[in-house]
């Protein structure tokens, strides 16, 4: 059986983007009976950018909720949240103490900030470190990344195969599991769709917020008489996501045939959404009106991620002159 890992920040309850791109994906992997999956919210990631512990907290309930909403197995697989495990932080310093200055220099999370040092901290800095321990922590097999996660899944495999050098088989060295057909969605502005950019569609929004971001997507200034292009609009792209290739051909059809504007077609994208997504939003707002529910499935998963974490935790101290 393969291990495969998963980890997501709790930056914002994750959009239409993440869970196209991301979300559906990975259970899709997790409900495979060839793997078993660890899914962890990266909370302490988080606190390199939000500041504000209520926020964080609602972030974090909110990211827990939309992934058990979408039907992630918990009795399968480990689910928590990544401060409840802290071993993980304990793993990062031995880590760091393996780390050249100059690879972590060039990581990209930090060189894209790099021009503007006083908004980088030392968590920022250390960022790829914590990523490697949340993974060879639990001595994950595969890791599903996107592209711009790959350089720092090459920095994991390096300090884990610099350690294995020096000290023998200490870390199982992951694979990253690269989709080249990772799946793009647009934002409201045509850019794609992030929560850096301000251009997402939250589908667990109250019905009126849900349809006012929609209403915001960006169109061209034809009138509703005239003919319009279905292959250049940002509200074709994102129905064709989520409805059926009939349904599709039918709005692409009406683009073509005039007398059919943009907010019709906008409210049939919200429509589709609703219809979608109806039971994922009911599950959605029931597990956000009982936090004590979600606190107690992250606690569960936290103790059986800490039987792995203990394990390993193990294994690096007696290598590196500690008691074990």
């Amino acid at each position: 059986m393969s291990r495969i890992l998963t980890g997501v920040q709790s930056t914002g309850v994750p959009h239409l983007g993440n869970i196209l791109g991301a979300m559906q994906p990975a259970i899709n992997l997790s409900n495979d009976p060839n793997n078993e999956a660890f899914l962890f919210i990266a909370d302490m990631h988080s606190l390199t950018t939000v500041h504000d512990a209520e926020v964080l907290r609602e972030y974090t309930y909110g990211t827990a909720a939309a992934w058990l909403a979408f039907g992630y197995n918990t009795d399968k697989n480990v689910f928590y949240r990544q401060s409840d495990v802290p071993q993980v932080t304990e793993l990062s310093w031995y880590l760091n103490c393996f780390t050249p200055f100059p690879m972590l220099a060039n990581a990209h999370s930090f060189k894209d900030k790099s021009s503007r040092l006083s908004d980088v901290n030392a968590g920022l800095f250390t960022y790829p470190v914590l990523m490697a321990a949340d993974i060879l922590l639990y001595d994950a097999d595969f890791v599903p990344v996107g592209k711009d996660q790959k350089q720092h899944m090459e920095i994991t495999r390096d300090i884990a195969t610099s350690i294995n050098n020096k000290y023998g088989e200490v870390f199982v060295v992951p694979e990253p599991l690269l989709d080249e057909k990772v799946m793009i969605v647009p934002g409201v502005d045509g850019q794609k769709m992030s929560k850096s950019y301000n251009n997402f569609i939250n589908i667990f929004l109250p019905e009126k917020k849900l349809r006012k971001q929609i209403m915001k997507i960006k169109t061209d200034a034809k009138s509703l008489e005239e003919v319009k292009d279905p292959n250049d609009s940002i509200i074709v792209d994102l129905y064709s996501l989520i409805a059926s290739n009939d349904k599709t051909e039918e709005l692409k059809d009406k683009f073509r045939a005039g007398n059919y504007g943009y907010g019709h077609a906008k409210q049939e994208l919200f429509e589709m959404i609703m219809d979608t997504y109806k039971s994922e939003r009911e599950q959605f707002d029931k597990f956000m009106n009982d936090k004590a529910l979600l606190d107690d499935i992250l606690a569960k998963g936290a103790k059986k991620a800490s039987l792995v974490a203990n394990e390993t935790l193990a294994r690096i101290r007696g290598k590196v002159g500690y008691k074990s």
